[in-house]
């Protein structure tokens, strides 16, 4: 949902960023890489602390390389396979490092084990919405359903993460724990979503319809 409606507006406010990196000599592979890093370095080095404001600072301070990175391509007229590929493989593992934090920290210091299992399920699940889209591709077909694409689900966990780790809101872990909750029921609704799709789509090719 927020890739058709925000990629626009973010696309042109990162354009300059986009055209000044360009200048400086920068690619758009190092853009990618380093956003990544950036983004595990916040998750995995924060959040097992229970730091979860200035965790989810630090990561949005490079998560947005995403978009940056595409910018560049277009702009230099570099766009590839290869970018393509390393920038969609570099999201599973920013997105990974997210929810491995959350886990790591209520796995051990938050000992809750609860919070432990939605975090893990969202993982999971983020997961395979993901490789749903993905092998439906390498099918020859498309997946590009669902209710809680990668956009949404991201913005989700680190808007609520962050705002739980503000002391002065006082918010409970609860308020964390059932966006987790609704992240991993929207996730397994996507997959079943996707997974239907290319069935129709297999059934119309093996028919001939």
């Amino acid at each position: 949902m927020l890739n058709r409606f925000a990629r626009a507006l973010f696309t042109t406010l990162f354009a300059p960023i986009a055209r000044f990196l360009l200048k400086l000599g920068i690619s758009p592979d190092a853009v990618t890489i380093v956003g990544t890093l950036g983004v595990c370095v916040g998750a995995l080095a924060f959040y097992p602390r229970g730091s979860f404001f200035w965790g989810t600072i630090f990561i949005t301070c490079f998560v947005f390389s995403d978009m940056i990175d595409g910018n560049m391509a277009r702009q230099s007229g570099r766009s590839s396979v290869w970018g393509a590929y390393l920038d969609s493989t570099l999201d599973r593992v920013g997105d990974a490092a997210i929810f491995s934090g959350l886990i790591l920290y209520y796995a051990g210091k938050g000992d809750n084990m609860v919070m432990t299992a939605l975090a893990l399920a969202c993982l999971v699940l983020g997961s395979v919405v993901s490789y749903a889209k993905a092998r439906a591709e390498g099918l020859g077909m498309t997946a590009n359903v669902g209710i809680a694409e990668r956009a949404d689900r991201l913005v989700a966990v680190l808007v609520t993460t962050g705002l739980v780790g503000i002391p002065f809101l006082h918010l409970p872990t609860a308020v964390l724990g059932v966006v987790l909750a609704l992240l991993a029921v929207a996730s397994l609704i996507t997959v079943i979503q996707r997974m239907l799709t290319v069935r129709q789509q297999a059934l119309a090719a093996e028919t001939g319809a």
